[in-house]
């Protein structure tokens, strides 16, 4: 029998006071190892075990690679690196970036998923989308215990949202009543079960957030391919699916949900039109000029052919900005709440 110590908790927009209020209820002789993602800028240097420790319970540092686990101790991933949890010791990595995050929730839950199965707790705080679910499916697939913020009071609701709309979770409870759930299942006993948690696909995504060669290690394995190129690098994006989940992976290793991935898209639509209308702005600027050099050259009628095109081409930038304007950023919550508006 081993106790099911290995708590790991994700959060975003809205988890920094939520992770505050978790750490600082928590018992300072807690017999338990707690791993935390927090969405974060990369020049955000040393914020979060700083303020962890000033509260005087267990203590906290961002994590090293190779770092030994240990009882009573909170390992936070650094900025811009990914925490993966191995057999006694974590893994920090610059590996690709998944749902649009480094470090992100999904990696860190599914390695210690994989790694200790049942004996792992796994937690959704505060934030925007939905980085985590797949993860916290995966601990609860893998016989694990799974914990979301309850959305009403959380600052940013999306990401325990769309946790329960995914995973049957286990309890559902306000931030303020957490810690104390913590100390209770982290002081239970589970005989450990590794039948379902030692699964390949998962073992190569794992590998994948470890920074190893996507391509070679399988990643146009993973699920079926689609129609959808990767947002960040091109690649071609393949359809995973956990349960009734659906996920995305390119060949080169970065990840997505539906939902992000929607989400990126649509920033690359509105990113396409402005680039459309520089380029049509340039080309309004050049007819225009040759035509004032026509015109200064004493060359009226090819002066007015170049002006003429030159309105011509205003006409049509001026459709483009239209489109612009009218381009709507989309993601679940809000055509969840489109839905709702029409029922």
């Amino acid at each position: 029998m081993e106790k099911r110590n290995i708590i790991v908790i994700g959060a975003s927009t809205g988890g920094f006071e939520a992770i505050k209020k978790i750490v600082r209820d928590l018992p300072a002789d807690m017999d338990a190892s707690v791993f935390i993602v927090w969405h974060m800028s990369p020049d955000i240097e040393g914020l979060l075990p700083n303020v962890l420790n000033k509260l005087g319970t267990i203590e906290a540092a961002h994590a090293y690679d190779k770092e030994p686990i240990k009882p009573n101790h909170i390992y936070i991933a650094p900025p811009d690196r990914h925490l993966l949890i191995e057999e006694g010791q974590v893994s920090v990595t610059r590996g690709p970036k998944e749902n649009r995050f480094r470090p992100a929730i999904d990696p860190l839950f599914r390695s210690a998923a994989y790694t200790y199965g049942n004996r792992v707790i796994g937690i959704i705080l505060s934030g925007a989308l939905d980085d985590g679910t797949a993860g916290l499916w995966r601990i609860k697939f893998s016989g694990g215990i799974a914990i979301v913020q309850e959305p009403a009071d959380a600052d940013v609701p999306s990401m325990p949202e769309n946790a329960l709309r995914e995973v049957n979770v286990d309890y559902c409870v306000p931030v303020a009543g957490i810690a104390g759930l913590l100390v209770k299942l982290s002081s239970e006993e589970v005989l450990r079960n590794t039948e379902v948690m030692r699964d390949e696909r998962t073992r190569i995504e794992i590998d994948i957030a470890a920074e190893e060669n996507a391509l070679l290690k399988g990643a146009l394995k993973l699920g079926v391919l689609s129609p959808y190129t990767c947002p960040e690098c091109h690649g071609v994006l393949s359809v995973i699916m956990d349960g009734n989940l659906s996920r995305f992976r390119c060949h080169t290793g970065h990840a997505y949900s539906a939902d992000t991935l929607m989400v990126a898209l649509s920033e690359k639509i509105e990113d396409s039109l402005y680039s459309a209308i520089r380029g049509m702005d340039e080309n309004i600027l050049l007819l225009n000029h040759i035509g004032d050099n026509y015109a200064e050259a004493n060359q009226p009628k090819l002066a007015a052919v170049y002006f003429k095109n030159a309105k011509e081409a205003l006409e049509r930038s001026n459709l483009v900005r239209k489109a612009v304007r009218s381009h709507e950023q989309l993601s679940k919550d809000k055509l969840l709440k489109d839905a709702e508006k029409e029922s």
